[in-house]
């Protein structure tokens, strides 16, 4: 084929697509932020074996119900997510976009779970810089300044998280992302799936100790 008729291709509308190109940088942006967790959870690692019997009290503070309830929502909302992307494979568009809008909206009951526990925490004066908390322990102020840290970063990927979704919803609705070009859609899954798996880690860390 000519030069002249590669241009006439482009005139047309051809977008070249580099699909392994695009999974390949997804991956890298998500190795970078297992580091940025991976680091967090050494520092936590490190206070713990120094502090043991002051995190397990610390941790009898946190609602394990509230913690078991987002780690189930969570689970649930990673399978939407796998589900909306065989569906659209599938060429089924509208249950893909019903599938997704079902992950935003437990993205958002993980939410509103987490702001009643935060909540309630800083009206016990339970948060950083608090009287109540610098009358503690430093093993206990440590564990709950890790807390806030660690769960208010992945709460903020939660949010960043349901706007790729929601962009998701939007693409799929106008034929951007369809049944044979969906790399998009799996990228904002695997985003998801990170923020997923981070919980399963925070969960029994800060949780399940007591």
């Amino acid at each position: 084929m000519s030069q002249n008729e590669h241009t006439l291709n482009d005139s047309h509308g051809h977008v070249h697509r580099d699909d392994v190109g695009a999974r390949m940088g997804m991956w890298l942006f998500l190795f970078t932020e297992l580091l940025l967790f991976g680091g967090m959870f050494l520092v936590y690692a490190v206070y713990r074996f120094q502090y043991p019997d002051q995190f397990h009290l610390a941790a009898t503070e946190l609602n394990t119900g509230i913690g078991a309830l987002n780690t189930i929502i969570l689970l649930t909302s990673s399978l939407t997510v796998v589900l909306s992307i065989t569906a659209l494979q599938k060429k089924n568009k509208l249950l893909s976009v019903l599938l997704l809008v079902i992950t935003i909206l437990l993205a958002l009951f993980f939410m509103a779970n987490k702001y009643v526990e935060w909540s309630t925490k800083i009206a016990h004066g339970i948060y950083p810089g608090s009287e109540v908390l610098l009358a503690k322990q430093n093993g206990e102020i440590l564990f709950f300044g890790l807390y806030y840290v660690m769960t208010g970063l992945h709460a903020l990927h939660i949010i960043i998280g349901v706007i790729i979704l929601a962009f998701m919803v939007v693409f799929i609705l106008k034929d951007v992302i369809t049944h044979d070009n969906y790399v998009k859609l799996e990228n904002g899954g695997l985003y998801w799936h990170l923020v997923d798996l981070i919980w399963i880690f925070l969960f029994p860390l800060f949780y399940l100790i007591q």
